[in-house]
């Protein structure tokens, strides 16, 4: 029972943070335009990239669609690793790492409302 309702608070703020960077990407703050620009991503690229983020932190708050949610999460994590490494910027792949984590310990924790068969 302590498990599921630290899941769920480790969801929660995943799905907290995934709206966060999600509704800054789309509405294109300049702090991610600045970002994301000097990887060659444009305005709607970066937005296109923010509603995908946001599509997935709501997917996760879903038992059915949970590995779907956790899936596009991971992966645009990833993405925004390998943008890094690409500059060689390890600063910046070393924040990203704790996110990735996040994901990868809410999959293996599954969904609190997943029904046991």
């Amino acid at each position: 029972m302590i498990l599921k309702i630290i899941n769920s608070i480790l969801i929660l703020g995943a799905v907290f943070m995934g709206l966060k960077q999600g509704y800054a990407m789309f509405s294109g703050k300049t702090e991610m335009m600045e970002m994301f620009g000097k990887w060659g991503l444009t305005k709607t690229g970066l937005a296109i990239n923010g509603l995908i983020t946001m599509l997935a932190a709501l997917l996760i708050l879903f038992p059915k669609t949970f590995m779907w949610g956790n899936f596009l999460m991971a992966a645009g994590i990833l993405l925004i690793i390998c943008f890094h490494l690409l500059d060689k910027n390890l600063k910046g792949v070393g924040i990203e790492i704790p996110f990735l984590l996040l994901n990868l310990l809410i999959i293996y924790l599954q969904h609190p409302l997943k029904q046991i068969s």
